[in-house]
């Protein structure tokens, strides 16, 4: 009798597990920065889709040591994307709001963390 409780119940659980839809893990659209390529020239760059509610570093300034900050971002996912000026979504921060957010040259950035 418990054995075929325990199998009941864990069919259930099965059931359940498959049915519920999985949430989503990434801002919707297109998140667009620039920097100074190896040439110093500069080079835009597009994350599409971002993961959600996960820091993510700027692979092309990750090292504070051998580049200069991205600049002039522009939020076009539907989500607001918070910039760091550091890596590892560390330092100042400044807010972006869905779909229409930018800044401007000034605004400089390592990180990003979309929510």
């Amino acid at each position: 009798m418990c054995l075929r409780n325990a199998a009941v119940a864990a069919f259930g659980a099965l059931a359940l597990v498959l049915t519920v839809p999985a949430s989503a893990s990434a801002a919707e659209g297109q998140f667009q920065y620039t920097y100074t390529g190896p040439d110093g020239r500069p080079q835009i760059a597009v994350l599409d889709d971002p993961e959600s509610l996960e820091c993510i570093t700027l692979p092309e300034v990750a090292d504070p040591g051998s580049s200069s900050p991205a600049h002039s971002p522009r939020n076009r996912t539907d989500e607001r994307a918070t910039v760091f000026t550091e890596p590892d979504c560390t330092g100042d921060a400044f807010t972006l709001r869905p779909q229409t957010g930018y800044g401007s040259e000034r605004l400089k950035l390592r990180s990003v963390y979309f929510s």
